[in-house]
Formats: C-alpha cells, structure tokens, sequence
C-alpha cells in the first residue's frame, strides 16, 4: 500500500492516532500511561507543540496538536520511539510497538473553519462514552476517565501546564478559560452524549465526522486542493507523486459518488443502509468499479459492504446479469460516466 503523505508546514494542526501492533495494548498499567504523557511532555518541549486534547485508550491514542515550526515527523519520530524504548525496557520486551505508521490528518483551522478543529477535540474527548466505558447511560461519568484531556477541560482536575483548552473553549463559542468556559464545554459534551443539538448543526458535524473516519484531511475543498498542491510541489521521487495521484483519484471517485446519489435521488446513509444484494447497491459499486482506480476493499468500507469479497461477489452479479431492471440501471449509470 501507498505510504500516507504526511504535510508539514509552520502553524499546521494535525488529528494524531496510532494502534498497538497486532491490535495489542499500548498500556499495561497505569504506569504505562504516565509514561507515555511524560515522554508526550518531552516532546511537546523539544519541538515546541501545542497539545490541545488527547485520550489514551486500551490500544490507540488520539492528540490533537498544532506544530508552531514544520517539525511533525521529526517530533513524531523522537516520541514514538522514545515511548517504545522505554515500554521495552520496562516491561522487558523488544521489537515493534505500533501497528505501522500513525496516521495524521492536517486539520483546517481559520477564521471562518472553525467546525473542523471543533468537532474533532469532541471527537477525541467521546472515545471512552463511544468504547461503553462512561458517560452518560453508564455507571461512571465521562470525567471518570482520567486518561484523557476532558477532566481538565471541565475543572474536575487540575489542568497540566502544557495542555491547552483557550483554542478548543473559543471554537465552541466559550470564554476562552473561567468557569463559564468549563461548564459551557461540560455542557455541549452532555448533549452530543444524549444525541441532541440543531439537526442543521448535526448534520454539518456528522460531514466532518466522516473525514475523520475515512479521511486523509479534514477541512473544505479549498484546504483539500492547497495540501494536493504541497505534495505536487514536494521533490521527493514517485512515493509523493504516486501519493497524488491516488489522492486525486480517490477525489474523483467521491465525486462519482455524489453524482449517482443525485441521480438515484438517494441519501448516503440510505444508499449504506441497503442489502448488498439490493440491485441499486450493486449497481453503485459496479459503476464505481468501472469507472475509477479505487480498490474493492475502499468500496467495501465505502458502501457499507463489508469484506471486499462481499463487493467482489455482487458487482460481478451485476455486471453478468441481464434483466431488464440491470439494464435500465446500467444505462442510467452510463450517462453520468459518459
């Protein structure tokens, strides 16, 4: 598979996670985690980092950091390493403790671009309400989690000096520190927990709530083109070229996506919800298959379809049936292709 291109420019913020090798614990203990912040620390003051929200899970981590200088993947490298040293010599193990590299996605930040920033610091404090850990409908309060950033952020425990909370309270609308500000937060947190809020505001969280989930960037068309645009002008050989290419590809291919939805007159939840055997389901992936690069395994996970075999299977059917209702289908998706 293509190496994830990673950006790297002065002021860029960044949505980090990585998984344990195999799916296996990062942390052990308490201890472990302890460490993992300490050695955060360390790096945050060797490259001048901004961290803003995190959350240590059983096996994965999230941060939410801004990098002042151009300096991610040289920090990122110090840390991760750093962290596998001394979880090697502590625990007396060796070898790899990531499942590959981690992935980090630049995140848009601007006036005007504030839901992006946004909904990922609440993205990151909701994984332990998300894993059925705590929160609201379970024994324990969200803030019962202490391996992450929200405690601080509502005052149950005192902030560390290096987290930042200003930035994330100013684009929810809050005060940028105070009281007012931590309630407010524990407030907003509350009702995304209860499912609640403006269905327009919903609907505009969940758009980037999906970029986080599949996505390589999280921002508008505009921050998409300028990143593409960075790696176009990257002199660094056929990876970052070939990185382009399958970015733009991959752009087309949602582009594609939007069409047929127009076209069948079919939301993307409704069209994700159906049958994999349901013939207007079949005929999305096999249009999508025959019109751009994208792998059956990225059409799978984007309809909905599950294994890659499950997409392999039913586009295959499509394409060798010949009832009238598959053709009339094929024809339709034969317009928007051209």
């Amino acid at each position: 598979m293509p190496r994830q291109a990673r950006f790297e420019y002065p002021g860029a913020s960044y949505h980090v996670l990585c998984r344990g090798n195999h799916g296996e614990d990062l942390f052990q203990d308490d201890g472990d985690r302890e460490m993992f912040l300490a050695t955060l620390v360390e790096a945050k003051q060797m490259t001048g980092w901004r961290i803003h929200a995190y959350v240590l899970m059983r096996n994965h981590y999230h941060l939410l950091l801004q990098t002042p200088e151009a300096n991610l993947v040289a920090g990122m490298k110090w840390f991760q390493g750093s962290y596998t040293q001394r979880f090697n010599a502590v625990h007396h193990t060796r070898g790899h403790l990531y499942q590959g590299r981690y992935k980090a996605n630049p995140v848009q930040f601007g006036k005007g671009n504030l839901e992006y920033f946004r909904t990922v610091s609440s993205y990151i404090h909701l994984n332990p309400f998300r894993a059925h850990l705590c929160g609201i409908g379970y024994d324990q309060p969200l803030e019962s989690y202490l391996w992450s950033s929200y405690p601080a952020y509502i005052g149950f425990c005192k902030r560390p000096p290096w987290l930042q909370c200003s930035q994330v309270y100013r684009t929810h609308g809050l005060p940028a520190s105070g009281r007012d500000a931590q309630r407010g937060y524990e407030a907003i947190l509350k009702k995304k927990m209860k499912g609640g809020g403006n269905p327009a505001e919903l609907e505009e969280e969940e758009k980037v709530l999906k970029q986080i989930r599949r996505g390589w960037y999280l921002g508008d068309e505009r921050f998409r083109d300028g990143l593409l645009t960075q790696l176009a002008d990257k002199e660094s050989g056929d990876n970052f070229r070939g990185e382009v290419k399958r970015l733009h590809d991959e752009h087309g291919a949602e582009e594609l996506l939007k069409a047929i939805l127009t076209e069948l007159k079919l939301r993307e939840k409704e069209l994700c919800g159906l049958k994999n055997t349901d013939g207007v389901k079949q005929a999305v992936a096999w249009c999508l298959n025959q019109n751009t690069s994208m792998t059956l395994t990225w059409i799978a996970d984007r309809l909905n379809m599950g294994h890659r075999s499950n997409a392999s299977r039913n586009v295959s059917a499509f394409a060798k049936s010949s009832d009238t209702e598959t053709i009339a289908m094929k024809e339709r998706m034969h317009v928007l292709t051209g």
